[in-house]
């Protein structure tokens, strides 16, 4: 690993917190029924160009405000209806949520994409997940009903087929009763262990459902979910890109790939909308 590499990550680490810390609890924790820097608009209409409202679905220990203030901007700025949820709360545990079962938390989605769907009259919407918001979308669409209600999803650095922490999960085994803690004290992570009763439910009979159009975004240097190509999807209507193929210049790891960089961002803006695509290059950073 290059030595200025490795300086990227703990910098993007910073980053996060330091997004965390100065995001007031009252907002993070009111995002989903309130305007926020200009997504959440209750009363936007989606325009002719862009039909189909968008839902962010942030990941583990993120919530609707952190994990996007820079692309609901993005997309805002680009003419669409833009929406955020929080979803999978803890009792007692303020800020940081995606923790609870993935199932249940599916739910939440289904409730909020109905709501959104009220409000602007589209028949269908468009999800964008990090993390974990690009792999519980496919729990709502397999057992909820939610194919009928989503045109596309567009994973950022999701973790389809489970992650192994680059192999910290693998040590799960000798240690009697930490997947039992886990399992009680933070469901969402349990979950989303290689080989859990969770996933194998979700991937069993393929990784996708007729209807939706599904394209994952990964990082050759994503430290979370490992190994990346995991996070492909098989089957119709899939299409998978790792970043370094369009520019070998991006360095992005799981955490900045979802908070800011405009390369994976303009890959976003493709997939929304693939009629007026235009090439990702390193070029694209500044657009």
């Amino acid at each position: 690993m290059l030595p200025w590499k490795r300086l990227l990550r703990p910098l993007a680490a910073l980053l996060l917190t330091a997004t965390v810390a100065v995001v007031p609890a009252a907002t993070v924790a009111h995002a989903s029924d309130a305007p926020s820097r200009g997504w959440n608009d209750w009363s936007c209409k989606p325009s002719a160009a862009h039909p189909r409202p968008v839902v962010l679905v942030h990941g583990t220990f993120a919530n609707s405000v952190d994990n996007w203030l820079a692309l609901a901007p993005y997309l805002e700025n680009r003419d669409y209806c833009v929406f955020s949820f929080d979803y999978g709360q803890l009792s007692g545990v303020p800020l940081f949520y995606g923790l609870g079962p993935i199932d249940k938390s599916a739910e939440q989605l289904k409730t909020f994409v109905d709501k959104v769907l009220a409000a602007t009259g589209a028949p269908e919407t468009d999800l964008v997940g990090h993390s974990q918001g690009g792999l519980m979308p496919r729990y709502y669409f397999r057992f909820l009903g939610g194919a009928a209600k989503v045109n596309a999803l567009v994973g950022i650095a999701p973790d389809n087929h489970g992650t192994t922490l680059s192999g910290i999960t693998n040590l799960l085994p000798y240690f009697p009763g930490v997947q039992d803690l886990l399992t009680t004290n933070t469901p969402a992570l349990a979950d989303q262990v290689v080989g859990s009763p969770f996933l194998t439910k979700l991937n069993e009979g393929g990784d996708t459902v007729p209807g939706v159009k599904y394209t994952v975004l990964a990082t050759r240097y994503d430290e979370v979910v490992t190994p990346y190509r995991s996070q492909f999807l098989s089957g119709s209507g899939v299409h998978n890109v790792l970043l370094q193929d369009l520019c070998p210049l991006d360095l992005s790891e799981h955490v900045a790939i979802g908070l800011f960089d405009r390369i994976a961002f303009h890959e976003v803006a493709n997939a929304l909308d693939p009629a007026h695509a235009t090439a990702t290059t390193c070029a694209s950073a500044l657009s």
